[in-house]
């Protein structure tokens, strides 16, 4: 039993220095914080439309259903039907149209997306949630054209990414840049001037029995331009995300509204029962 357990703890400290080792040689994503506001109904809706648009094609969101869209964005269901279901899919050789009270699909069949990119798309329902707001504003603004890739882009956030840049005649296409330096804070100080999505990464090398390390920098850079400037192109992503985000859990604003008055009620609760306590003790003390 000795032994067994000195085994254990031997291969735990292995793990947790293996652990400990690839979190510091790995890169280190320098993200900025996504611009959201769940409460920016406007934004909401843009966001909506842009899922369906340039998201729906091959990803779904089986935990959403259009007419969730009523009550929450403010979306009449004549206005769901003409501006956000412009689409059918086949069903068992039989074509039929989404209705406002469906879920909502991707047009793509899983095995067909399997085939074309290698892997089925993700549902996209609840991904906010699993990657995060701010991972996903880094990812959609982290793509660069990549010759070596099947799809010709890569991705900062998401090297060897399958999916490709659905976004790129509104964003334009970046390039990818990749500098060295010597020292960490002047690294980071370099991409702190950039303003994009970077990683940054501590290369050890040997050499001669010597052992020295690299600081590389890699950011994207914009090569050719789209439809949108950048900064108009920052905003088309943050109401994508945005949307994502209400996705994820379209109860949340109900429920930190709920939480709230629930706290208050807790704190007149504590007031009258601090007071009773008093009361009843009075005697006693």
């Amino acid at each position: 039993m000795n032994m067994l357990l000195k085994t254990l703890k031997t291969a735990a400290a292995g793990l947790l220095i293996a652990a400990s080792a690839h979190a510091s040689t790995g890169p280190e994503m320098t993200a900025h914080e996504a611009p959201i506001n769940r409460h920016d109904v406007a934004s909401l809706q843009r966001g909506a439309a842009l899922f369906v648009n340039y998201c729906l094609g091959c990803h779904g969101a089986q935990h959403m259903r259009f007419n969730r869209l009523q009550a929450d964005l403010g979306l009449s269901e004549r206005m769901i039907s003409e501006n956000l279901i412009f689409r059918g899919s086949l069903v068992k050789d039989e074509y039929s149209t989404d209705k406002v009270g469906e879920t909502m699909k991707a047009s793509l069949d899983k095995a067909e997306a399997k085939a074309i990119f290698g892997v089925a798309p993700p549902d996209l329902s609840v991904e906010a949630r699993v990657r995060g707001t701010d991972w996903l504003y880094a990812y959609l603004r982290g793509y660069y054209r990549d010759d070596k890739s099947a799809t010709g882009w890569n991705n900062l956030a998401f090297p060897s990414v399958a999916m490709p840049h659905v976004l790129w005649e509104l964003g334009g296409q970046n390039k990818l840049v990749v500098k060295e330096f010597d020292n960490k804070e002047i690294a980071k100080g370099a991409f702190l001037q950039t303003h994009v999505v970077g990683t940054l990464e501590a290369v050890h090398t040997r050499k001669d029995g010597k052992e020295t390390v690299k600081y590389v920098l890699k950011y994207v850079e914009p090569d050719k331009p789209g439809k949108l400037s950048v900064h108009d192109y920052d905003v088309v992503v943050a109401d994508l995300v945005n949307y994502l985000d209400y996705m994820g859990e379209p109860v949340k604003n109900e429920r930190i509204q709920l939480g709230i008055k629930v706290l208050i009620f807790l704190a007149l609760l504590f007031v009258f029962a601090y007071w009773t306590k008093r009361e009843y003790w009075k005697d006693v003390h």
